[in-house]
């Protein structure tokens, strides 16, 4: 019982640093260039296991559901948007989906609608040629190999034009319930930068983070490194002053101003950025 009081003070203090912007502050720019290299080289402290439980465990207690942010109505739609969002942003393809999910939500639908359709309707996004291709291609490949249902297989998923493991993970994490980490840019910075899963590669810091997460934590787990990658750990300028697991985080680019995570380590932003905190919470 004392344990867990402990780890719920060291959570609110966390969550109370962070609304107040006093997590950790940046150091001066040619500090934080050196700190990239250093974490481009994987020259950054290992993450203790109890670290790592400290970490998802404030993801968890601010953002307890967290949801991926392409808008979708069933595991069709939610793979066309997936496949749409490859180097374009969530929100400008949620800009486009309502009209073309509203004619075709389904691959029998979407073969009709017709390539022509399909791609004055997404103009908008980035690389709307290849991908109106490929969207009415995988819609004929599900009708004639699934049965107009979308595959519960990485591989069935992967041999889908357009579909590559992060399209698969992303499906098969929220669509199906697969504890699988789809790693994105975000994803990919923040695993290096903090130095919780270094990679050289996307699928490096996936296989990484399987290992090093742990269990409990492995359903939503890319949601909040995605989510705290864009809104709080971000390229340009990391928000370290809002930052929930700031006193973790191995990048030595930033002087921790509030440490609440030691008692935690020795004893073993809003809503949407998923390592920070709550508003108005």
């Amino acid at each position: 019982m004392a344990k867990k009081t402990t780890r719920q003070k060291t959570i609110r203090q966390s969550l109370t640093a962070a609304r107040q912007g006093k997590a950790a502050r940046l150091k001066g720019r040619k500090a934080q260039a050196n700190a990239d290299v250093e974490a481009a080289h994987g020259e950054l402290p290992q993450w203790t296991k109890a670290e790592i439980e400290e970490a998802f465990r404030r993801f968890a207690a601010a953002n307890p559901t967290p949801r991926g942010e392409l808008q979708s109505v069933n595991p069709f739609t939610l793979l066309i948007a997936v496949v749409l969002s490859a180097q374009a942003t969530d929100a400008g393809v949620n800009k486009a989906t309502p009209a073309l999910f509203k004619l075709a939500d389904t691959p029998q639908k979407m073969i009709k609608l017709g390539e022509a359709r399909v791609r004055a309707l997404i103009k908008t996004i980035g690389l709307y040629r290849t991908k109106a291709k490929n969207v009415i291609a995988l819609s004929r490949q599900l009708v004639a190999e699934h049965g107009g249902k979308v595959p519960h297989d990485r591989e069935a998923l992967e041999a889908l034009p357009g579909v590559g493991r992060k399209t698969a993970n992303v499906v098969l994490n929220n669509a199906f319930g697969e504890p699988t980490i789809a790693v994105d840019t975000h994803v990919f910075r923040v695993g290096n930068r903090t130095g919780l899963a270094v990679g050289k590669t996307p699928l490096d810091v996936e296989m990484k983070l399987m290992q090093v997460v742990p269990e409990r934590y492995l359903l939503h787990a890319h949601h909040w490194l995605i989510l705290h990658g864009r809104y709080v750990c971000v390229a340009r300028r990391p928000l370290c002053e809002k930052c929930l697991i700031a006193d973790l985080c191995k990048w030595p680019g930033k002087t921790t101003l509030s440490a609440p995570a030691q008692s935690a380590g020795e004893g073993d932003h809003a809503k949407h950025g998923g390592g920070g905190v709550r508003r108005g919470g």
